[in-house]
């Protein structure tokens, strides 16, 4: 008899597992980057479509929504850290340059997180 059982399907012994050469896809570092900071991708475009296809886009995007608490904890962090190390830069190595733009980085990332928050209410309470 050959390797093959009676279904065709080759019987695995517990010690010789084969690995799979099509494992989880690899994505450029750029992408990554983007889907930690970004969440369009997670959600659906509730402005197209039928009626019908409008309405399970928002419902769907009801759902997803405490993902955008994850999103908004990271922009936060980069806030408190982007201005922990401004207020270093600016008053312990008395580098003003550097510190403004650290200083304007969690601004535009405060700015980021209002967002968020705004959205997150928008999807809870409407």
């Amino acid at each position: 008899m050959s390797d093959l059982s009676r279904d065709g399907i080759c019987p695995v012994d517990a010690g010789k597992h084969q690995r799979s050469e099509r494992s989880l896809p690899v994505e450029p570092f750029r992408a990554l980057l983007y889907r930690y900071f970004f969440f369009d991708w997670l959600f659906r475009d509730a402005s197209r479509g039928t009626l019908l296809e409008r309405e399970s886009a928002l419902r769907f995007n009801r759902e997803m929504r405490h993902h955008l608490l994850v999103y908004l904890r990271r922009w936060l962090v980069v806030v408190v850290c982007s201005c922990a190390v401004g207020a270093s830069f600016e008053k312990g190595l008395s580098l003003d340059t550097m510190a403004s733009v650290f200083y304007c980085v969690s601004t535009v990332s405060l700015v980021a997180a209002a967002m968020i928050a705004r959205l997150w209410v928008g999807l809870k309470y409407q």
